[in-house]
């Protein structure tokens, strides 16, 4: 039972169920469909709410635990030397789809569409690691590199969301975020008494974060990122991205094992609030997020990481720069994040639809990179 259910959380099938089921109803029964999302559900409450604005805190949060055990001693992100040249291609996986995107926009698009540039810079963690294996097997560096990639690129993708995508609807109200900052320094306190479980931390420090953003009209999905690193952490991290260390009794471990599972099968809830999307709304915006992404995501990966080795920052051993050249395509997976911030950048539902369109199209780029693969000859190490 258990190696069917970690079967099921490897290939994402909870999120690939949610977007199937979302993909249908809103094509066979629009109008229900929007009805569930914004209907009341829990008193005043919304799915659509209960699960961008809360159940994403979670995400969220697992992808800041993931990011601060990286910099700890034996982690992927420490010593910060090896880690250069990753992050040098993280930043050109940001930089070159939101170029591209401007680029495009300003020849095929309009002003109302130039806040989309945001939805292109984030790489699908779980379906480009799927990938990634498929490409390369599952022992070759270029995945690890792309896990490293693309858990770099949605940390900077949690910066855009809460720098460039605030409530359309509201202006922002920054004296609230002191209730963010007591959450902050909640936790801190906490950590100085020492209080080994991770329940005060997020209840206490999470909660003060949730309400600060949410009053100040800025995404409270984010709550968790300002509280995660302050957990009580093992002293050194003896695992890579994803992989599970029974070992580690701390809160941040407990927290992370505790709540993978909650996550991993709670983003059908994700899939089937935000891929709703009908196929009539392919428009301008598809065809620039999804350019973004081929085309942005591998060129900004494969020139940024070729400049770090020009400056002396290696690629992993046993990494050549076709195997780079086929992590910046599968880098062009953008569906989760990608999806949440085209329901932020965009509010008209025809446009968000047709955004939303492009990051699932995406999903080509999976067999785009078996074929450079067969192309480039890569050798698979299984």
């Amino acid at each position: 039972m258990k190696r069917r259910i970690n079967l099921l959380r490897e290939f994402s099938v909870p999120l690939v169920l949610g977007v199937a089921l979302a993909m249908i109803r809103a094509n066979c029964d629009p109008r229900g469909y929007q009805d569930f999302l914004h209907g009341a559900l829990i008193g005043p409450l919304s799915f659509h709410f209960l699960t961008n604005d809360i159940f994403m805190a979670f995400f969220f949060g697992m992808a800041a635990v993931e990011i601060t055990q990286s910099f700890l001693p034996g982690g992927d992100l420490n010593p910060i030397r090896k880690a250069v040249n990753p992050l040098m291609a993280t930043l050109g996986g940001v930089i070159g789809p939101a170029v591209v995107y401007l680029g495009l926009n300003h020849f095929i698009g309009s002003a109302d569409l130039l806040k989309g540039w945001g939805i292109p810079t984030a790489t699908d963690i779980a379906f480009a690691w799927l990938v990634a294996r498929v490409v390369f097997g599952g022992n070759h560096p270029a995945v690890s590199f792309l896990l490293l990639l693309a858990v770099a690129d949605d940390g900077i993708g949690l910066l855009i969301i809460a720098l460039f995508y605030p409530n359309p609807h509201n202006p922002v109200a920054p004296l609230w975020l002191l209730l963010t900052a007591a959450g902050m320094a909640s936790a801190y306190l906490l950590r100085i008494f020492r209080v080994r479980s991770y329940w005060p931390y997020i209840l206490v420090g999470g909660g003060l974060s949730w309400a600060g953003l949410y009053m100040a009209n800025l995404h409270p999905a984010l709550a968790l990122v300002f509280i995660v690193p302050f957990l009580p952490h093992a002293k050194e991290e003896k695992k890579h991205f994803f992989e599970e260390d029974i070992s580690d009794r701390s809160a941040m471990g407990e927290f992370e094992r505790e709540w993978k599972l909650p996550v991993d099968f709670g983003m059908f809830m994700f899939g089937y609030a935000n891929a709703g999307v009908e196929f009539s709304s392919v428009g301008t915006a598809t065809w620039l997020v999804l350019l973004s992404l081929v085309f942005g995501k591998s060129l900004g990966i494969s020139l940024m990481g070729g400049l770090g080795q020009w400056l002396g920052f290696s690629l992993p051993a046993g990494m050549q720069k076709k195997d780079l050249i086929v992590v910046g395509i599968i880098g062009g997976f953008g569906f989760t994040v990608a999806l949440f911030v085209a329901g932020e950048a965009f509010t008209d539902q025809a446009v968000q639809g047709a955004a939303k369109m492009g990051a699932l199209l995406s999903a080509c780029v999976a067999l785009i990179a078996v074929i450079a693969g067969r192309f480039l000859r890569l050798r698979r190490q299984a």
